[in-house]
């Protein structure tokens, strides 16, 4: 026993805008009874005991401690800078 029809696959591809042929529309519905058929078997588990999940693995949140630390003197980062004025970096303008 099929549980969807051929009918309704032509219904679905018509709201989803799909122009499909008589021929691929018994394949859709063939496949779709498939993958109902697979939804239900998974509905016969026991799932009672299982805790939910958000993810399959296990994850942990590696990030360190967002900590505040001191800088390198501004003497020395403007040691590396090719032109700079009062304290800043000078770049090349890109919008006129």
């Amino acid at each position: 026993m099929s549980r969807i029809s051929k009918d309704q696959v032509l219904h679905v591809a018509h709201l989803a805008r799909l122009d499909i042929n008589d021929e691929e529309a018994e394949n859709f519905t063939e496949q779709l009874d498939r993958i109902i058929e697979m939804a239900e078997k998974l509905d016969e588990l026991t799932t009672g005991n299982i805790k939910p999940t958000s993810h399959v693995f296990a994850q942990e949140n590696v990030m360190r401690e967002d900590v505040a630390v001191k800088g390198l003197p501004i003497e020395d980062v403007l040691r590396n800078v090719p032109q700079h004025e009062d304290g800043q970096i000078k770049v090349p303008n890109i919008l006129d």
